[in-house]
């Protein structure tokens, strides 16, 4: 009996089929307080065909593909400037995982252009139906190529093993190797990013006393904490409910009954104002740069310009996910620690005292993890796009 040969997942079917995979990987995508900002379109009909081939400078000749992807205000987060850029970046991860997920199926990028915030593009392309929530960043296009990039089955497992994990990591150095190698994985245009890690026990104990004289500016901030505190999910009825967010189980570990009550409580907007009062904020910020300090690494990545486009966030946001992916794949998880980014003094003196130039964009504390945490919960339309 002649044995069945094996075929790469995804190769040969249609684009659609492709697509469906690959948005599936892509939701699994990391993004700020889990909020899944992202928005799909795969432009079909012959007007948004004809403006993105018009856009992109590429011939319409049927076998072209084109996507364009946006940043949803209902799921975005507003309350801070910064906020912005971490939306950005966030779609960017996204679209990194997709794409690395459509070329894996031999659908390869052949253009793709941002979408300039104020910029003329939005306009060339055709108005609806659009949803007038959509903020537009990005139009691609892509051929078959019948070549798998990489191994689909490898990118989907690497993406359902990258964690949040903010519980304690060993505390055992990570070998100079894989810390090299994770700096050195550099999607295209990537060299105006610089990758660091803090090793040393000095580096990270300056970045630890930085948070726990800084860090509890997101419990005191009335704005920022009301956002935050809106995506923690208390109960597993309110995580399926929502399907984004911070179970809270995540962020604090199994409680009793009266523990969850008594943390509600506490982090109620209203009560944590006052609870700031008394120093809560600092407390609840020495905690965390207690964990900062037995992290054996943190890894900070910074542009080099200061005013980083929606270019630059793209390239920023696959540096993301492709460090994290290759950390999962390796046994490592991460904490990012994005209090010390979100408001510019607070960054710009954080730069200063490690001395760095540009703007910084990620910090999280890396490491090997001695619990495991689940899967942070996805939407129902974390996997969807829609066609134009």
């Amino acid at each position: 009996m002649t044995p069945t040969p094996s075929r790469t997942p995804g190769l040969g079917e249609s684009f659609p089929e492709a697509l469906r995979r690959a948005t599936g990987i892509a939701a699994l995508s990391p993004s700020s307080h889990n909020c899944q900002p992202w928005a799909l379109a795969r432009l079909e009909s012959r007007p948004a065909r004809r403006a993105a081939a018009d856009l992109l400078g590429c011939p319409d000749d049927g076998s072209t593909v084109y996507l364009a992807l946006a940043a949803d205000r209902r799921r975005s987060l507003t309350a801070l400037p910064a906020h912005t850029l971490e939306m950005r970046l966030s779609c960017a991860a996204y679209w990194r995982l997709l794409c690395r997920a459509l070329a894996a199926q031999g659908w390869a990028l052949v253009r793709e252009r941002a979408h300039e915030a104020g910029g003329a593009a939005d306009a060339r392309l055709p108005g609806g139906p659009w949803p007038r929530d959509w903020s537009l960043l990005w139009t691609a296009a892509l051929r078959r190529t019948g070549e798998p990039a990489e191994s689909l089955t490898a990118l989907d497992a690497a993406a359902r093993a990258r964690r949040t994990n903010r519980g304690p990591y060993d505390g055992d150095p990570l070998a100079p190797g894989l810390l090299g190698d994770l700096a050195r994985r550099m999607p295209a245009g990537g060299p105006a990013i610089t990758v660091r890690h803090l090793t040393e026990i000095h580096e990270r104990g300056i970045f630890a006393e930085f948070l726990a004289r800084h860090g509890g500016i997101d419990f005191s901030h009335p704005a920022a904490w009301r956002e935050t505190h809106s995506y923690i999910r208390w109960s597993p009825a309110a995580v399926r409910a929502h399907g984004d967010g911070f179970p809270a189980t995540q962020l604090f570990g199994p409680m009793s009954a009266r523990q969850r009550l008594a943390k509600r409580i506490a982090l109620a907007p209203p009560v944590m104002k006052f609870l700031c009062r008394f120093g809560y904020d600092r407390s609840l910020a020495g905690g965390l740069a207690a964990e900062v300090r037995r992290t054996p690494a943190v890894v900070l990545m910074h542009f080099a310009d200061e005013s980083p486009g929606v270019a630059d966030a793209f390239r920023g946001g696959a540096r993301i996910a492709d460090y994290w992916l290759h950390a999962a794949s390796a046994g490592l998880a991460l904490h990012p620690l994005s209090v010390v980014l979100q408001h510019d003094s607070l960054r710009t003196a954080l730069q200063d005292r490690l001395g760095l130039s540009g703007r910084l964009f990620f910090a999280s504390r890396v490491g090997r993890p001695r619990t495991a945490f689940p899967p942070a919960p996805r939407s129902l339309g974390a996997a969807d796009h829609r066609t134009v």
